[in-house]
């Protein structure tokens, strides 16, 4: 479903790397895990022990949606893995192929997104479509390409095919293969409605490439409604017959859009617009329908031009709420509002898990926050944060374990949290608001999933959604008896967010067809109508006196708090489980979609507990399959030339990674074989490298060229240890690494050697060792650097065996990060010393030069930076289909340097000053942002002009 996980955390350790690798680091499970299998004719379902029961259920509802899940792209998917992860809290789930296979995270989301239909089945609808589309990629030149790079050929064949495809039509088949899914939950698009119906009606460039300025839904939001559009309008196949045609040959500019426009007579932005003109029309004759409630916005929220939401209000008195405030130019935060107009931002909280379950009582405030492990990527926990809100200070509880909600009792003294084991158990837990203890475990014999609990006003009972396999529902819990009370029927409305005030339960609903508040009545069952208003109404929250209500109302420009009376007389009745509220596309694409009458009764309705094994179970072995090839052809080279060509591996697990292949250096016409290896299931990770090949050197010696041809050998092998640290809004990791280097050469005839080469019987036995450190703040979309944090780099290179060349070099750079003159400004200081001993060998250097200039290798060099970043504008520049510009960013710099050596009089002093501006942009509407600019720099003692162009970059 969301495809990056924690990518800040992913960029953070990419930054640290001491040593460049060509093999990167990837997440891992610890290796005391021991991983089963079951097999099916068309899937290999691997899971660690304990989680038999529901790896056997997801093989088997694997199997059922085969058929039906690619039935309309026309391709039988061959077989494939699927690693069910259990030690992360992340709700997530992915399929890629590089290598080929499928990741299902167990831990059940607790947000409106969930539906009505259980996680796991949720997932194996929406991915295994995703495996269908890729399999489509293999027709057309792909069947001719996958010989030629294996898994690989996708990525070169579906370079044109937009993101927001991928997503949307994932996103319509889950909506048309279960009850619930996405396409029927109007939160979903609400991001979408509320920019057409304030006439917000951005170019197809700004709705598929995103803005810095305005919100823009994402891929699944847009690609659902567009690829739903043209199902609706087309027939259930119009992809399938477009990507068809697409795959034929799709190497041309805009290839996607004509096999769009072969198929149905539209290029995309044709789709877009027949697609946004539809939907506005439809929802502004729903509009027209409303009676709306009135409510007023609390003063002092941001009026500015820029997304800023403000969410999730709670009361902490009867004039002050507590809501979380983000947006595209600010960072998630905790804020004060108050009547009197003010806004106080009270603390930046770390990797918020699900912000929407924030709670007060007792003068606290808590949260669940993703808490990494240190070293294993896939162990992630969600431990809750206690925030006093007199004193700020914050308790951390519940380590290793992983809450996915909580709520406070109104007077704060305990806690009632939301639990998945790795065993995919749901649990109820009461625990101490002040140590964390689990002082009761409520019974649940039938493995009830239990969403957003809330105390009553008593403090001794407990009100929760609770989703069961016929839908969802609010009930009533006593743990002093451990008995349930439903007050509503189970149904299949998506029902969340439950408040109880008096003799009643706030909760959001759809029923509407849009998410409103409504109220049950927790001793007659009534349901009343609370709010009606233009978009949404979400998270009710009852002021102490009971005399106010607040939530969030959703807007173009962001959701608002706002206030209202809370007078149960004015409430409209309405029946406790009415029939489905329509959606846009919803009813239309189940009522289109081959198998639909087959899969959909199957998925939720079933007992969640097919415990009877009906494929075989067997212990998989890691060692065994540690060894995957998955990609041939050109491949990237641990040595940098410039055109590769091997295979690489990597086992689904992402232990063992491996390349190797021959490279050709285009500069100095030469081969080179090369192989790379990483072990990364241990808590160190084993690295070793090597590559042979040819060099071709011309060099100019007392007026005569000189030409040499000869053979060298480098092999590179040790260890690196990557940690992640962050445990509070600042993002941190550690990466520590010992390599020995070895290289040496053959047939060198030159009478000189370069001294950063090995010569004719002097080779280089040489040790690395650094240790990296960086500590950043969390950046929103509009930061262009870290306005907190620093960086320090620690390295050592020695050639300590006393054979071959000798040298020594030690090097330290340090950075610190502070805030600029203006929000998203950042100043950075930075300084480095390097000494080496390098009467016989020269390492590269171990810190920053002066930008500008080329590296002069001293014996000793002390250098210093002062940057200061700033964001010129955001334009939204579009020039026609080709070039789409979002951002001009600048940067300007002055590096001073100054390096001695001995035995040479006078010292190398720099002194430059210089303007580097850059531009964030997508071109050919390639759904990967780049990044490319210009470098001015000015030697200020020689005043001599250096114009340098910023090589592209790729922005995650």
């Amino acid at each position: 479903m969301r495809k990056l996980l924690l990518p800040a955390l992913a960029a953070l350790a990419s930054a640290v790397a001491g040593h460049a690798q060509s093999l990167p680091i990837l997440d891992q499970n610890p290796p005391a895990l021991r991983w089963q299998q079951v097999s099916t004719p068309h899937f290999r379902v691997l899971y660690p022990a304990g989680l038999e029961e529901a790896a056997q259920r997801t093989a088997t509802r694997l199997e059922q949606v085969y058929g039906p899940g690619a039935a309309t792209l026309s391709v039988s998917p061959r077989p494939i893995s699927v690693v069910m992860q259990t030690r992360t809290s992340v709700s997530n789930g992915f399929v890629t192929f590089l290598p080929r296979h499928a990741e299902f995270f167990i831990t059940p989301q607790q947000g409106m997104g969930l539906g009505t239909v259980d996680w796991l089945d949720g997932l194996v609808v929406h991915e295994y479509r995703h495996v269908g589309q890729f399999e489509k990629g293999r027709q057309g030149i792909g069947r001719f390409l996958s010989p030629l790079l294996g898994d690989g050929a996708l990525g070169v064949a579906a370079v044109g095919v937009p993101q927001w495809f991928f997503e949307g039509d994932a996103v319509g088949t889950e909506t048309a293969l279960t009850r619930s899914g996405r396409g029927r939950i109007p939160e979903f698009g609400v991001g979408l409605r509320a920019n057409l119906l304030s006439g917000r009606f951005y170019n197809y460039q700004k709705a598929a490439n995103g803005s810095l300025r305005d919100q823009v839904p994402n891929w699944y939001v847009l690609g659902y409604y567009l690829t739903s559009y043209a199902k609706a309008h087309y027939g259930p196949d119009v992809w399938d017959r477009a990507l068809t045609r697409y795959y034929r040959f799709p190497f041309y500019p805009f290839s996607f859009s004509d096999g769009l426009k072969r198929t149905t007579g539209l290029r995309v932005e044709d789709l877009y617009q027949r697609t946004v003109q539809e939907l506005d029309s439809t929802w502004r004759a729903e509009q027209r329908t409303l009676q709306l409630t009135e409510a007023q916005e609390l003063a002092g929220q941001y009026q500015g031009k820029v997304f800023t939401e403000y969410q999730y209000p709670q009361y902490v008195n009867d004039s002050t709420v507590l809501a979380l405030k983000s947006g595209l130019g600010d960072i998630a935060q905790l804020v004060l509002l108050d009547r009197r107009g003010t806004e106080r931002k009270i603390h930046v909280p770390g990797l918020l898990n699900l912000p929407e379950l924030l709670s007060v009582g007792g003068g606290k405030a808590v949260w669940p926050e993703l808490q990494p492990d240190a070293r294993w990527g896939q162990r992630i926990y969600s431990e809750l944060r206690v925030l006093n809100l007199q004193t700020r200070r914050v308790a951390r509880l519940g380590r290793h374990h992983r809450y996915t909600a909580a709520a406070l009792s109104p007077n704060g003294q305990r806690l009632v949290a939301v639990e998945t084991d790795t065993a995919y158990h749901h649990a109820l837990h009461l625990l101490d608001a002040g140590t964390g203890a689990v002082l009761q475990t409520l019974p649940n014999p039938q493995n009830d999933l239990y969403l957003q609990p809330r105390f009553l006003p008593d403090g001794q009972h407990i009100a929760a959604v609770v989703l069961k396999p016929g839908g969802k529902t609010i009930e009533v819990l006593e743990p002093a008896t451990g008995t349930t009370r439903p007050l509503l029927p189970v149904a299949n409305i998506n029902l969340t967010n439950p408040q109880p005030w008096g003799d009643y339960v706030l909760y959001n609903s759809p029923q509407s067809g849009i998410d409103n508040i409504y109220a049950v009545h927790v001793t007659t069952g009534q349901v009343f109508q609370v709010t009606s208003r233009p978009l949404g109404a979400y998270q009710a929250a009852v002021s102490p006196d009971g005399q106010r209500l607040a939530f969030h109302d959703y807007r173009a420009t962001g959701a608002r708090v706002v206030e209202m009376p809370l007078n149960p007389a004015a409430w409209q009745p309405v029946p406790a489980a009415p029939a489905d509220a329509v959606q846009p596309y919803a009813a239309a694409l189940a009522a289109r979609e081959p198998g639909a009458a087959a899969v959909v009764p199957l998925l939720g309705v079933a007992s969640r507990q097919d415990s009877v094994a009906r494929y075989p179970m067997r212990p998989y072995s890691v060692l065994r399959n540690a060894f995957n090839v998955f990609s041939w052809g050109v491949v990237q080279s641990p040595t940098g030339n410039s055109v590769s060509l091997g295979v690489r591996s990597q086992d689904v697990l992402s232990t063992t990674q491996a390349i190797a292949g021959v490279s050709y250096d285009q500069n100095e016409r030469t081969a080179a074989v090369f192989g790379g290896f990483s072990y990364q299931g241990q808590y160190p990770v084993l690295d070793a490298e090597i590559s042979h090949g040819g060099r071709d050197v011309t060099i100019r010696r007392n007026g005569a060229l000189l030409r040499d041809q000869w053979q060298a050998t480098r092999l590179t092998t040790g260890l690196r240890l990557p940690l992640t640290l962050t445990r509070s809004r600042m993002l941190s990791a550690l990466t520590l690494s010992s390599y020995y280097l070895h290289e040496r050469v053959s047939g060198y005839d030159l009478p000189v050697r370069f001294r950063s080469e090995p010569g004719p019987d002097q080779p280089v036995h040489a040790l690395q060792t650094t240790l990296s450190y960086v500590a950043q703040l969390k950046q929103s979309a509009r930061d262009v650097a870290p306005c907190l944090g620093g960086t320090l780099l620690l390295t050592s290179r020695l050639t300590p065996f006393r054979t071959g060349l000798d040298a020594r070099q030690w090097g330290a750079q340090g950075s610190v990060f502070l805030p600029g003159l203006a929000k998203h400004h950042a100043l950075r200081l930075r300084a480095g010393y390097q000494y080496q001993q390098q009467s016989q060998y020269q390492f590269a250097s171990a810190v920053s030069f002066p930008r500008g200039e080329g590296y002069v290798s001293f014996d000793r060099l002390r250098a210093a930076s002062v940057d200061y970043y700033l964001p010129l504008a955001f334009p939204h520049w579009s020039v026609g289909r080709v070039l789409y510009v979002q951002r001009l960013r600048a940067t300007t710099f002055l590096d001073v340097a100054q390096g001695r050596s001995a035995g040479i009089s006078g010292a190398g002093n720099y002194r430059n000053v210089g303007l580097d501006v850059a531009a964030l942009f997508n071109v050919l509407r390639l759904r990967t942002p780049l990044e490319a600019g210009l470098r001015l720099v000015v030697n200020t003692y020689t005043n001599e002009l250096i114009l340098e162009p910023l090589a592209f970059s790729i922005r995650l």
